[in-house]
Formats: structure tokens, C-alpha cells, sequence
């Protein structure tokens, strides 16, 4: 681990504000089981495990405070984390979270809630990247051929190995960030990076992992428990 690192706090933002529809369960996902405990108590403890000393940002709908609090009473479940009010879009959730960070310098990884399958590793490096260059985000590289479609029936080959899919942690230096997100939403949006991009600022990108998924989809939480059934018994 880099000395820079070892001299600045470091902080997560996991953001869990999503309805879950299309998972098509009465509850949201993010508080769905697997392996016997909540989709976010796996996200959390991979943060907590790589470093007890990481101060955890859990943004939430405000309506699920009561709800969630209820869930780790009955999961025993005791990784230290402070909740935030969600916000109207994603957006709104994340500045929320960095908002509710009282320090003024550090790191803070910004985190899907239903990414529970980060690789700590990939956390350790994004914190270490970060705190050289200002950025780090994880991404991994295509598998399939893609195509860009241009109007609804013409398309066009484009080489996937120079294209990455882009997934969270997206670490940055804290002061930047934070100003990153205090200029205003626009439309064009899509992640932290591209708040942080519009700035000026250079993406640095790190290797994920391929089983970081986002559960989205019923199909996604029958891979979460193979995945899992896969970690145990390889330990």
C-alpha cells in the first residue's frame, strides 16, 4: 500500500436508492437475500474487510430507514455505517452521500449497492490509484462483438478491445469530487466518472473484476448463489 494512501481517510458512498422493479419482488433488491443475508450486507462487509477504518456512507430512501435498521437488528448485523436520504435520481443520492462527509480531503469510492461481488483487492487499488492521479475506476473489457447502431435498421462493426464496460467502485480524490458534483446535474450523465470527466479531469481506469455484476434481474440473484457456493468452497 503507497504511503499517500496510508496518510488520507478513506471513505465509501454506497448507493442503494433503486425500486427494484425489474427484479419483480415485492421488496427492492438491494435488501433481497443470498446466501442466507441482504444483497447490501455482502456489499458493506467487502468494504469493511479490506479495511475496518473506512467510514461507510449507506444513501437509502429515507421510507427505508426504519425497514433497513429493522433488517440488521434481525441479521445481528454490526459493520459501522451511517445512512443518508436518497436522493430523486442517482445523481441527487451520490451528492447526498458526499454532502454528509464532514471532512474536506481524502478518498471515497463511490459503490453500487448490488455490486456485493467487488473484489477487495479491486477496492485496495482503486483507493491507491486514486489518491496518485485523482481517479480510478474499475471497468473490464468486452467479450462479445458489438455493433453501433446507426438509425433502427443500419449498423455498423466496431472493435470491442478498444471499449470497456465500466462498473463501481469509481474512487476519487475527495475535494474534487465533491466540487465535481456541486456544479449541477446535466442530462448526459450516466456515472461518477462522467461527473468527474466534465470537469476537465482525466478517468483513470483499473481492472475490475467479471463477477462484480450488478443484480438487476431474477436471472442475477440464481448467479449471486453460485457465485457464493463457488467462494466457500474454495476456502
Amino acid at each position: 500500500m503507497s504511503a499517500v494512501t496510508e496518510k488520507q481517510p478513506r471513505y465509501a458512498v454506497i448507493v442503494a436508492g433503486g425500486a427494484g422493479t425489474r427484479m419483480g419482488t415485492e421488496i427492492a433488491k438491494q435488501y433481497l437475500p443470498i446466501g442466507g443475508i441482504p444483497v447490501l450486507m455482502h456489499t458493506l462487509t467487502r468494504f469493511h474487510a479490506l479495511d475496518p477504518g473506512i467510514q461507510l456512507y449507506l444513501v437509502l430512501p429515507e421510507a427505508d430507514f426504519s425497514f433497513w435498521k429493522n433488517l440488521c437488528e434481525r441479521y445481528a448485523f454490526a459493520v459501522p455505517h451511517r445512512l443518508v436520504k436518497g436522493g430523486k435520481t442517482r445523481f441527487c443520492s451520490v451528492r447526498n452521500g458526499l454532502e454528509s462527509i464532514s471532512g474536506a480531503s481524502g478518498l471515497v469510492a463511490i459503490h453500487d449497492g448490488v455490486r456485493p461481488f467487488v473484489d477487495v483487492q479491486v477496492i485496495l487499488r482503486s483507493y491507491e490509484v486514486a489518491a496518485d492521479v485523482g481517479s480510478a475506476v474499475a471497468a473490464v473489457p468486452l467479450k462479445d462483438s458489438i455493433r453501433e447502431m446507426l438509425g433502427s435498421e443500419k449498423s455498423v462493426y466496431r472493435n470491442r478491445s478498444q471499449f470497456r464496460l465500466v462498473q463501481t467502485p469509481q474512487t476519487f480524490q475527495l475535494s474534487k469530487i465533491k466540487k465535481a458534483f456541486a456544479a449541477g446535474e446535466q442530462d448526459f450523465f450516466t456515472d461518477d466518472a462522467t461527473v468527474f470527466e466534465h470537469m476537465g479531469w482525466e478517468v483513470c481506469l483499473i481492472p475490475g473484476n467479471p463477477e462484480n455484476i450488478k443484480l438487476t434481474s431474477p436471472e442475477d440473484l440464481d448467479f449471486a448463489e453460485y457465485l457464493l457456493k463457488k467462494r466457500k468452497s474454495s476456502v
